[in-house]
């Protein structure tokens, strides 16, 4: 099977759901609350897990009720945590408000998710094992950059979502294969407004990237393209479109470590994220590779 490795954050999210989200200043009642195990490191690992792959997570949780709920998450979904590591304190927290439409805006308290600021010991033999490490921007940069590197000497692909958006070190650009990117992180990186121009844009940072754009499907550029490759969504009824972002990023990695051609790589993702935004939560709505197999090829 397909090993991959995932750098990066838990998070308990809690999530309230409302008509239409708050401005600023303005309090408004919500008709639900749930608590739900996320972070941008989790839920791509457990993506992946559930697209078929065997995954390993590298991270940390806290000594406290949400920290044990949060691997225990993993674990049920088939993920490794010999390498996600318990410190005292709290585990970190992403506070979300979803509304009727399906959108959704976030807070995120690092929490433990603040201590991963370097590899520990096994951590770089165990990225050296995989065929592809995630890495996202929820845990401090330093721990990011020295993941990527450590891909980089082992052959080992690297797949970045820059999230939260933010100035990327040249070290971090030098070891990643692939930026993923949703279009306002592309925008934000380069500062072109057009997704078309923002993504050719990326080119000069990255090798290859993928920007998403939601409902309208994603945008693939590579230098050794001639040409930018469109793929777009199944159409479908969104009721909360938490995760899925990560969902795509997880399944695309199975693709492709699967060897999968691109184009249907991206399809394949996006069927998976499809899937996702039909379901509340965040990992709770992502689906198990028969399930993306059915939406991919029906």
């Amino acid at each position: 099977m397909t090993h991959i490795a995932v750098l990066g954050s838990t998070n308990m999210d809690l999530v309230a759901f409302v008509a239409k989200a708050p401005q600023r200043g303005e309090t408004v009642t919500g008709r639900e609350f749930r608590t739900v195990p996320g972070g941008k490191g989790a839920n791509q690992a457990i993506a992946a897990a559930r697209a078929g792959a065997t995954v390993s997570m590298i991270g940390a949780v806290g000594n406290d009720a949400f920290g044990t709920r949060l691997r225990e998450t993993l674990e049920h979904s088939g993920v490794d945590t010999d390498f996600l590591r318990t410190v005292e304190g709290p585990s970190g927290t992403a506070h979300i408000v979803v509304d009727d439409e399906g959108g959704n805006s976030i807070v995120v308290v690092p929490g433990a998710n603040g201590t991963v600021d370097h590899l520990s010991p096994g951590d770089e033999g165990l990225i050296a094992s995989a065929d592809t490490l995630l890495l996202q921007l929820e845990i401090p940069p330093a721990a990011v950059v020295a993941g990527a590197e450590a891909a980089r000497r082992h052959g080992v692909r690297t797949v970045l979502t820059p999230s939260p958006v933010q100035p990327l070190p040249p070290g971090l650009l030098a070891a990643t294969d692939l930026l993923v990117p949703n279009q306002y992180e592309a925008i934000t990186l380069t500062g072109r407004t057009d997704p078309r121009e923002a993504a050719a844009a990326l080119l000069e940072l990255v090798p290859r990237a993928v920007v998403t754009l939601g409902a309208t499907g994603c945008l693939y550029v590579a230098r050794d393209a001639a040409e930018p490759l469109v793929v777009p969504a199944p159409r479908v009824e969104a009721v909360d479109t938490t995760g899925a972002g990560d969902t795509f990023t997880g399944a695309l990695a199975v693709a492709l470590a699967e060897e999968k051609p691109v184009r249907e790589a991206l399809s394949w993702a996006a069927a998976a994220a499809s899937l996702s935004v039909e379901r509340a939560g965040a990992s709770a709505s992502m689906p198990y590779r028969p399930e993306i197999d059915a939406r991919f090829t029906s």
